[in-house]
């Protein structure tokens, strides 16, 4: 069972794992908040990678792999995981999509 967050006068609903039940509430202060929840302050290298992960969805409609986000972004994997604990699965989780597949 998922959980409500409040966002304004909006509520959105998350998965069990927190990840934006509808992609089409996703903004700006929607990731604020799911950064907060995980307790990350979105500094310049965050958003860089989140950016380049709702963009890649955006232009094809699918959420990238993680080497084409790694490429898109310019970050390796071993960055990543210092930005998140859970690797991409953290930066997809801000992006506002489901939750991805495995590299």
């Amino acid at each position: 069972m998922g959980t409500t967050i409040a966002i304004g006068e909006r509520e959105l609903q998350l998965d069990e794992s927190g990840y934006l039940m509808d992609i089409n509430s996703w903004d700006v202060n929607v990731v604020e908040k799911l950064a907060s929840l995980e307790g990350i302050e979105m500094k310049a290298e965050y958003w860089k990678l989140v950016t380049a992960i709702r963009l890649h969805f955006e232009r094809t409609g699918q959420s990238p792999l993680c080497r084409d986000i790694l490429r898109d972004a310019g970050f390796t994997k071993e960055q990543v995981y210092e930005m998140f604990s859970s690797g991409h699965r953290g930066a997809y989780k801000l992006a506002g999509l489901p939750k991805p597949p495995e590299c």
